[in-house]
């Protein structure tokens, strides 16, 4: 399945290019879905068609679905106060009934992710397009499986599940109560869950498709996302330009922002493949707008984006690590070794990833930005690193 993530800076129409492309890919004969996520029906009213929390028919060969967070809040928490109830029996806690249940934050947010797994491992489709939150919530939005996953493994590890026999015995000696079982199955079915979202995201066919208006504003935001989907080692498949002026217009007030537009639009096609779409003069409503907007549907996806270790023993004695980071500030940028971890701050973003096998035998070097690629050098551990006879 294709999987095409949608976003971009609040108000530059990101959910009318989602509809408009999920339409131009069903048009392509492909089984396209369409997946909402505003708590108000903003893509219904793009597509002209009511959408919620069952899926619903918006054109030919395209279906509309926007899922319900609280319900399924509500379904969660009732399905955990069962696994748990033995325990909450024994604490003489009072059970809550899903009627006066209310999602709590970050609920929207996992509800999201199911819904997202759910979808891209379906059969019944071939390409899902995403109308994801504005580009800032987005991206930690992207970012929630990974280091969810991380959590639970730092904090609950699966090792520790081998010594279950021994837990009564090591509970009566440390003198406190240890884990509950059902603690570590929820953990390690949470991972599992956390974990396919977690690949649906990285798969090689998902791609990240970018909306903005072409100006100083959307310049700087869409520099923003660039960088924070690199650091995370997403694609950026295309840049949609949103609401284009026309360039030849008989209204001369609009000569300042129609020049102001071609400036952005080189600058953008310097580092990205940029599609325009036109401004219709009004709010596109119904598959007829969207059809007119010119929305570009399925393409074959770009190639994955590798952090390639370069091997430059010989030459340098180093190893070097190369990460793509477009737009990144050299004054923003951060590193910081954490065992076998490397702790990675570019701008308002921060990822921690795991070093590769071969470089956790060795100590940095150094780093250096050059050209949009952070560059970090490793010089190998003679304590660690294996020594040639």
């Amino acid at each position: 399945m294709r999987t095409i993530l949608i976003t971009g800076p609040g108000g530059s129409g990101r959910t009318t290019l989602a509809a408009a492309t999920a339409l131009a890919a069903a048009a392509e004969g492909t089984r396209t879905l369409v997946l909402g996520t505003d708590r108000t029906d903003t893509l219904g009213a793009a597509l002209g068609v009511p959408t919620g929390p069952a899926p619903v028919q918006a054109a030919p060969g395209l279906t509309a679905w926007r899922p319900d967070a609280a319900q399924d809040f509500r379904e969660d928490l009732t399905a955990l106060q069962d696994r748990a109830s033995t325990a909450l029996d024994l604490l003489g806690a009072s059970r809550l009934d899903p009627e006066e249940l209310t999602p709590l934050p970050g609920a929207e947010e996992l509800a999201l992710l199911r819904a997202l797994r759910d979808a891209a491992l379906s059969e019944e489709y071939d390409t899902l397009v995403v109308d994801l939150p504005p580009a800032p919530q987005a991206l930690a939005l992207l970012a929630l499986p990974e280091e969810l996953r991380r959590y639970l493994r730092r904090l609950l590890p699966a090792e520790r599940q081998a010594a279950r026999a021994l837990r009564p015995v090591l509970g009566r000696l440390a003198g406190v109560p240890m884990p509950a079982e059902w603690l570590y199955e929820t953990a390690g079915r949470w991972d599992l869950e956390l974990a396919a979202v977690q690949a649906v995201v990285a798969d090689r066919d998902t791609v990240v498709r970018l909306v903005a208006e072409p100006g100083p504003a959307g310049a700087e935001a869409l520099r923003t996302a660039g960088l924070g989907l690199a650091l995370r080692g997403l694609r950026t498949d295309l840049v949609i330009a949103n609401r284009v002026l026309p360039e030849a217009s008989p209204d001369t007030w609009l000569a300042g922002p129609v020049a102001q537009q071609r400036k952005t639009l080189e600058e953008w096609r310097e580092s990205y493949d940029v599609r325009t779409v036109a401004h219709l003069g009004h709010d596109p409503r119904g598959t007829d707008d969207l059809t007119a907007l010119g929305a570009p549907g399925g393409r074959p996806a770009p190639p994955a984006a590798d952090w390639p270790v370069t091997d430059r023993l010989g030459e340098d004695g180093v190893l070097v690590w190369r990460i793509p980071l477009p737009g990144a500030i050299r004054e923003e940028l951060d590193l910081v070794r954490r065992g076998d971890e490397l702790v990675v701050t570019a701008g308002r973003f921060r990822r921690i990833v795991p070093l590769p096998s071969a470089l956790r035998r060795c100590t940095v070097d150094g780093a250096a930005l050059r050209e949009g690629e952070l560059r970090i050098r490793f010089v190998p551990d003679p304590g660690l690193w294996p020594q040639s006879r």
